[in-house]
């Protein structure tokens, strides 16, 4: 029996895309992320393959602090389908859950202190590699 996931064609880079952009994050934040050997045209090219290697995906999932099966298994047609379904004309959505799994102040507080590690490691990056041409120059 051919399970509903190998019907389905899920395309793995641009999931990477739509979960990056969700993020707010720029191809750019997201090559520093994964290494020297990573720069914004790679990214784009990365984004546009359909299936990304295990090894790699781990790594980005890593980058993005997502699951990697959120970019293996997330089908946006069946996203909108389910909400198309659920939400018809005059009706409301409502969804009791006493049990809430997170908090969305905690996550945004969270993307925001990575955010800021990102800009901090850059701007020391950047002084040491202003020291580095000081001491050139001054030789």
């Amino acid at each position: 029996m051919i399970s509903d996931t190998q019907h389905r064609k899920i395309h793995q880079g641009r999931n990477v895309k739509r979960f990056r952009e969700m993020l707010g994050m720029k191809q750019n934040a997201l090559a520093y992320e994964l290494g020297e050997d990573w720069n914004q045209q790679r990214i784009s090219l990365l984004e546009q393959k359909e299936v990304i290697e295990a090894p790699l995906l781990s790594q980005i999932s890593e980058a993005l602090h997502i699951p990697v099966e959120a970019i293996q298994n997330f089908d946006e047609e069946q996203a909108v389908n389910i909400i198309a379904n659920t939400f018809g004309d005059y009706s409301v959505g409502y969804q009791k859950n006493d049990n809430p799994v997170f908090n969305p102040v905690d996550q945004i507080l969270k993307l925001h202190e990575e955010k800021i590690a990102l800009y901090e490691r850059m701007l020391k990056e950047k002084d040491e590699m202003m020291a580095r041409l000081e001491r050139l120059i001054g030789k």
